[in-house]
């Protein structure tokens, strides 16, 4: 004999039970789950930083662009520069006298994942009277370039140049007199800290914002080194260490 669902025994007559409604499968909890330990797995097996430059493959018996490096396309560059071991570490040595050497690297930095680019540098010799604020006196003994291509690239392409300013003052932001696609933030200024390794950081992405009202919509395409004393025909001398764009701390 079979009996009747205890629910439905004692239903008022005239009146259809109401369907049972189905126990949740859980299928899709576990697939969100699944989703998310599968997210957190790929964000911890992405490295913590992407290195652009520490200068331990560098051969130390040459002078000049280093290997991987491309020189300019302007001027009359002298490229003074030498790998060299300072502070138990390799380094880039840089010298100037009355001209202006940049050397730049193409590397791709996704800065949602890496917005802070950290770097160690070192001055030792100021240009007498530089000043970025002046056409006649943009001449810095340290610059870090952060490039953004943009077709045509001579005239819209997006350049953040971290600098260590002779007199122009700390957290200045100043387009540049002479190029166009050129940003200066002035990270160090004076002789306060002359002949000591600082190790600065910069939110790329912010500081990309502040700059041009906007998220950046590119990624970074490279990242350029410079020396320059040419405008004020004096002399300047630095070091660059390790250059990595990082996380952002949790």
């Amino acid at each position: 004999m079979r009996l009747s669902r205890p629910w439905r025994r004692d239903w008022p007559p005239g009146l259809s039970p109401p369907r049972r409604l189905p126990r949740p499968s859980g299928r899709i909890g576990r697939a969100a789950a699944m989703t998310a330990l599968i997210a957190a797995a790929l964000v911890a097996a992405e490295p913590a930083s992407m290195a652009v430059e520490d200068w331990a493959k560098q051969p130390t018996d040459q002078r000049g662009v280093p290997e991987g490096w491309k020189g300019q396309s302007w001027g009359s560059p002298k490229y003074d520069f030498s790998v060299e071991t300072d502070d138990g570490a390799r380094v880039l040595h840089l010298r100037s006298v009355g001209d202006s050497s940049n050397i730049n690297k193409e590397i791709t930095v996704d800065l949602k994942q890496y917005p802070i680019l950290e770097w160690r540098w070192k001055v030792v010799l100021l240009p007498a009277g530089g000043d970025l604020r002046k056409h006649d006196t943009d001449d810095q003994a340290a610059q870090l370039y952060v490039l953004f291509p943009r077709f045509p690239a001579a005239v819209r392409s997006r350049i953040i140049g971290y600098v260590w300013d002779t007199t122009a003052p700390v957290g200045l932001i100043a387009k540049s007199t002479k190029t166009s696609t050129v940003t200066y933030v002035v990270v160090r200024s004076g002789a306060a800290d002359l002949g000591k390794w600082i190790t600065e950081r910069r939110n790329v992405w912010d500081d990309y914002r502040k700059i041009f009202g906007e998220d950046p919509s590119q990624p970074v395409g490279g990242i350029s080194i410079g020396i320059d004393s040419d405008d004020v025909k004096g002399r300047a001398e630095s070091y660059v260490a390790f250059i990595a764009f990082r996380r952002a701390p949790p």
